[in-house]
């Protein structure tokens, strides 16, 4: 067993047995979401029709954080058995937990020892992550938070991989409104380009309308990803896609 995969378990393990007298949940989220769109990138500069279906879980602990997904794709048309399963499983252990010592400085909130392992897709691949991260304490947001790994990935030589997440919740009068997402960035290598994938949400809570606010959203989904999975334009286009969205929480 490498090296790497071996401190990814010890991140694994940490962020899933926490001793019990010492660990606090202070939340669990789960959730199912439904996006379609006709202008995923396929090769070359095909677009192709997809329904994706989400479920994600996350959960915050005075240890870290976990969050967990799997996609799966229904394609229509010529791509209808094209589908696929693909998922993410991220822990982040709080080094603030870890040493006993307070972290944070100015809008650092704490400072994190982070995993993912990523599985399945198009590709089957197999890649594990092992890296550093900082949360942050920004004013207006419910959550940032920066990411930087070593990607050992099972199908293209390893790279290196930024990501930075948020949540912004905004209220109109009555309406109430959720700006999230994800940034990644990784790196190029001798077998692939490097990429950005800039992916937020923009959704309406339907649920505060109906006396359960943070339940049931309805919004859009936009994914610019240029460089996708590393391959340039002259074997994919870059992808800009508008994507129909409703999310339920439980």
């Amino acid at each position: 067993m490498t090296t790497m995969r071996k401190t990814l378990m010890a991140v694994c393990i940490a962020a899933s047995f926490a001793p019990a007298a010492h660990a606090e949940k202070f939340f669990s989220d789960s959730s199912i979401s439904v996006l379609y769109s006709d202008d995923y990138q396929a090769f070359g500069p095909q677009k192709r029709t997809d329904t994706f279906f989400t479920f994600e879980n996350a959960t915050g602990h005075n240890w870290g954080s976990t969050f967990f997904f799997f996609d799966r794709n229904q394609g229509h048309g010529k791509d209808a058995d094209s589908d696929d399963l693909y998922g993410e499983f991220a822990p982040n252990v709080s080094l603030g937990w870890l040493t006993g010592n307070d972290l944070s400085y100015g809008l650092i909130k704490d400072v994190t020892l982070s995993g993912q392992y990523e599985m399945g897709g198009g590709t089957n691949v197999n890649n594990l992550m092992l890296g550093m991260g900082l949360d942050w304490n920004i004013p207006g947001l419910q959550y940032f938070g920066t990411r930087v790994y070593h990607v050992n990935n099972s199908e293209t030589d390893n790279d290196y991989q930024l990501t930075v997440v948020w949540g912004a919740p905004m209220e109109f009068g009555p309406n109430r409104v959720l700006f999230d997402g994800y940034i990644d960035w990784s790196s190029a290598a001798d077998d692939h380009k490097s990429d950005f994938h800039f992916n937020p949400q923009l959704k309406l809570d339907i649920g505060n309308y109906f006396g359960s606010p943070s339940v049931l959203y309805a919004g859009i989904e936009y994914s610019y990803w240029n460089n996708k999975y590393g391959l340039n334009d002259t074997v994919m286009d870059t992808e800009s896609a508008v994507s129909a969205l409703v999310k339920f929480h439980f």
